[in-house]
């Protein structure tokens, strides 16, 4: 992905939210986008966030800790 496609990204910042609520925000970000950045702090995040991309189909790239790209496929 390059600098000018994260540009025009969706960004979903759950960071201070403890989970589920990561990964309900970026399933309600998902309803509507292709692709969604997660920021997330939460130590379970991680774990949720991989259970509800297997759910759905879609992928989850880590960018850094607490930071994923998440696209459906």
């Amino acid at each position: 992905m390059t600098a000018a496609e994260n540009l025009d990204m969706v960004i979903v910042d759950a960071r201070g939210m403890k989970c589920p609520w990561p990964a309900l925000r970026l399933a309600r970000a998902m309803r509507t986008d292709p692709a969604v950045i997660l920021l997330a702090d939460d130590p379970q995040a991680e774990r949720e966030v991989a259970a509800l991309a297997g759910e759905h189909g879609w992928t989850v790239t880590t960018e850094a800790a607490g930071r994923w790209l998440v696209r459906r496929t």
